[in-house]
């Protein structure tokens, strides 16, 4: 079984994808971000280095999609390769920092790779808003997300809104992230975990 996790820079996937891995005993997949050699040089220059970020990414997830499809275990995944697609990209290119060429070529791409692979079985989405997000990059203090523009923010926070309601045909699990402390207060973690015990039940009906 597939579980991802969906959210916004800041909006606590990572922290949750451990959290349920070690309370399950599910095997994490973790977004290699420490990795990317292209992250810092992205956030200094987004139009030079997009399209090399998202190819990376792309061929990332996909390696990573490939080895779930492959494995026995219940896999929980920090984002998915459909995020990378439908809000990063989307946003990249909406905001001109794509050319239509380099789109044209990364969705074609993509197109090839989605004949071989297939929706998580259920997609955590963890819904944040601006000030939370914010205040969450902020408190991590990860010197290259600093630089984070507000409209870069919401631009991602609309695109996630329009993917999750409209786009995304998997199963979908909403989590209102804002008012929930769920590292440090077990009850905020218990309620999360009774939810997804809810859903997954309604998977093997």
């Amino acid at each position: 079984m597939h579980i991802g996790i969906a959210g916004n820079i800041g909006s606590g996937k990572t922290t949750l994808t451990r959290m349920l891995a070690q309370h399950y005993g599910w095997t994490p997949k973790f977004e290699a971000v420490t990795y990317n050699p292209y992250l810092e040089d992205y956030y200094k220059d987004i139009k030079r280095w997009s399209f090399n970020l998202e190819v990376y990414f792309l061929e990332q997830r996909f390696q990573d999609i490939l080895e779930i499809s492959k494995s026995d275990d219940v896999i929980i995944q920090d984002r998915t390769i459909f995020e990378g697609v439908y809000i990063f990209v989307a946003n990249n290119y909406a905001m001109g920092n794509l050319s239509e060429r380099d789109f044209k070529t990364y969705m074609s791409l993509f197109n090839i790779m989605m004949g071989l692979v297939k929706a998580p079985d259920l997609m955590i989405y963890l819904k944040s808003s601006i000030p939370h997000l914010v205040s969450q990059i902020q408190k991590r203090g990860r010197d290259y997300e600093q630089s984070i523009s507000i409209d870069y923010l919401k631009g991602l926070n609309d695109r996630y809104e329009s993917f999750i309601n409209n786009d995304y045909k998997g199963k979908v699990l909403t989590i209102e992230a804002d008012d929930l402390d769920f590292e440090n207060r077990p009850e905020d973690f218990a309620l999360i975990t009774d939810k997804i015990d809810a859903e997954l039940f309604g998977l093997f009906r």
